[in-house]
């Protein structure tokens, strides 16, 4: 990089800042999960070097800078892992995993001396995972549900303040309950220790594959989706359903 960034190098590598290739440290990530989900091991060694490679670069233009390089990168997260972990490489202790998070954030509160543990959240980050992630860093200080029913019946509170704003015609009022309707959703995914993400996403993926279905079916009686109804669109939408869900049921269990 130090290479293709120098005065007999890429152009384009050169006339790169951190604002113009900061899209690509995302992009790299989801192509690496998408890798990952699909469990493409080498597709995902690939992509791993592609992430690589976004950190490489801008530790490179920092250092063209004068600001930093990849050795003061690779240091910093060296420094961090031993401070976050005294009970590995100092005299603390940690008998469960509950502990060990406890303590990451006692320590990362102390280290940016925030007056929160919640000050930090990562303003980029996709609305789904910043719940969760918020969910998650107040739980660990205890603020958080005893039992699961709670958490659904907190689902059931919202919804229903939806349905009373609904009734009185206030948007504002609705935008807010829709809100709370969502964050309560992400709450129970994370009380049941699944990522609401991950979890839209799969229904996302079952979506387009089923509608892609339904553009088939309609394709093979020679029409168009434009020119269908929607009663005629959801009827197939509900055959492909219930042959789906009769797919999975005469599927072979693993043992």
């Amino acid at each position: 990089m130090a290479r293709l960034r120098g005065p007999n190098g890429c152009p384009w590598d050169r006339e790169q800042t951190h604002q113009s290739i900061r899209h690509n440290l995302i992009e790299e990530c989801y192509e690496a999960l998408d890798a990952l989900d699909a469990r493409k091991t080498d597709e995902f060694k690939e992509e791993l070097g592609d992430i690589l490679l976004q950190i490489v670069f801008h530790a490179q233009i920092a250092e063209d800078s004068g600001q930093f390089g990849f050795d003061d990168v690779a240091k910093s997260i060296a420094d961090k892992l031993v401070r976050r972990h005294p009970h590995v490489f100092g005299n603390t202790t940690a008998r469960n995993s509950a502990e060990v998070l406890r303590q990451w954030e006692a320590i990362k509160k102390e280290e940016k001396k925030a007056h929160s543990i919640v000050a930090d959240l990562p303003k980029s980050l996709p609305a789904l995972l910043k719940a969760d992630k918020l969910q998650r860093k107040v739980a660990r200080v205890g603020f958080d549900w005893k039992r699961v029913d709670d958490v659904v019946a907190k689902i059931d509170e919202e919804l229903q303040e939806l349905k009373d704003a609904m009734a009185l015609g206030k948007r504002r009022q609705f935008e807010e309950e829709l809100g709370d309707l969502l964050f309560a959703v992400v709450n129970l995914a994370r009380f049941e220790e699944l990522q609401a993400e991950d979890l839209l996403n799969r229904t996302i993926d079952k979506f387009v594959r089923r509608f892609q279905q339904v553009e088939r079916e309609i394709h093979n009686r020679g029409k168009r989706v434009e020119q269908c109804t929607l009663d005629e669109l959801d009827g197939i939408w509900e055959t492909m359903k219930h042959s789906q869900r009769g797919q999975a049921a005469k599927a072979p269990k693993r043992r």
